[in-house]
């Protein structure tokens, strides 16, 4: 998280951001492309949902590519690759999370003429991406059972600033014993019944085609 402490300077900051995350999308607008903010904890199932949803769209002719963010390391972004997505990584150094600035700087690095759909996968945390969004069509977050069924009421912001959430791993649910009733309840009451929580599971290959249709990627 960002150490601030004036607290005009840190509205300065999530000024500055959302002023160049709409320069961002318009950007991703005038070449076309549809893209997705991806936020979630570590092991939450993100880089393997983007190389399951990449693999589905590419079938479909769909050409895709990624943007691997992490605090240091180059693991996500090679697994991407190796499953041959054009995928750039962007480290964050000591950041808890992606900024618009970083993406801008991935962005003015990709060949955008190339791409249709772009899956940005933001650092693994479920606090500090919530304020700093990035210029994506759509932020969706993912979370899985092995994290227990309190997630929501423990980081209600991400939830909050999300178009869809997603809980992977469904299919374990009953084996570290969770109740994804429970956090779909939760979810429900959090954002007014008006959103439903999507289940799925990239092992199985259950439910990434819901995934796909709801953020209209083909």
């Amino acid at each position: 998280m960002h150490k601030i402490t004036e607290i005009g300077m840190e509205y300065d900051v999530l000024r500055e951001n959302v002023k160049i995350a709409h320069a961002n999308h318009h950007l991703l607008e005038k070449h076309k492309i549809r893209s997705v903010d991806i936020m979630g904890s570590i092991g939450s199932g993100k880089t393997s949902l983007i190389i399951k949803m990449a693999e589905k769209l590419s079938a479909k002719g769909v050409r895709v590519g990624a943007i691997a963010g992490d605090v240091t390391g180059d693991d996500d972004f090679k697994r991407m690759q190796n499953a041959g997505i054009k995928a750039v990584n962007c480290n964050t150094g000591h950041e808890c999370h992606l900024d618009a600035n970083m993406v801008k700087k991935v962005l003015n690095k990709m060949d955008l003429s190339s791409i249709d759909v772009l899956l940005i996968e933001n650092v693994g945390n479920l606090v500090c991406p919530a304020d700093f969004p990035l210029g994506a069509d759509k932020r969706m977050v993912v979370i899985s059972t092995t994290e227990g069924d309190d997630m929501v009421r423990k980081h209600p912001d991400i939830f909050l600033h999300s178009d869809i959430a997603v809980i992977n791993k469904a299919d374990i649910a009953e084996y570290v014993d969770v109740d994804i009733d429970v956090i779909k309840n939760d979810y429900s009451k959090l954002t007014g019944g008006v959103l439903k929580m999507m289940e799925c599971s990239v092992k199985k290959d259950k439910g990434v085609n819901e995934i796909i249709d709801a953020l209209r990627l083909w």
